[in-house]
């Protein structure tokens, strides 16, 4: 993992460590993504409820508010429990065009109790803004964010 994400990773870390409130957390960690990553214009939290993603706390324009287990982008990396990284948005089948703004995304499952308890979805407007290392350091996050919802 490069010094950026190791550096993020921290400031992620320590935003968890100061309070137990789940969404004051997320909203405070999408807040904390959105202000370090460069080119994108929607980072946030979609949450399981049942069968379906429902919005959580996010930086970025009005998004969908639901979104089917195994739908888009989104409900993919939910129901096959997998990091979902798209180079171009628009070459993905089913994708959920919530910003026609956006052109690649990066979606990263989260998990309580060995669950899907949602996921973490980061777009860009750039095609091709996602890469390996970016993954890598995000997987590391997104791991920070299960480790702390286990806590909780």
């Amino acid at each position: 993992m490069n010094d950026f994400y190791k550096n993020l990773g921290r400031a992620v870390e320590t935003l968890l460590e100061k309070d137990a409130d789940v969404i004051a957390n997320l909203a405070n960690t999408s807040a904390c993504l959105n202000y370090y990553l460069s080119d994108i214009n929607w980072v946030g939290f979609y949450l399981r409820q049942g069968n379906e993603l429902v919005l959580g706390p996010f930086q970025g324009k009005p998004a969908c508010v639901r979104i089917a287990i195994g739908n888009g982008v989104c409900g993919t990396a939910a129901a096959e429990r997998r990091v979902v990284r798209v180079c171009d948005v628009h070459e993905f089948e089913g994708h959920i065009a919530c910003d026609p703004a956006s052109n690649s995304e990066i979606v990263l499952p989260i998990y309580k109790g060995g669950e899907v308890y949602g996921v973490l979805d980061i777009d860009s407007p750039k095609i091709g803004r996602f890469a390996e290392d970016d993954e890598a350091g995000l997987t590391a996050i997104a791991q920070m964010i299960s480790n702390f919802l286990e806590m909780h």
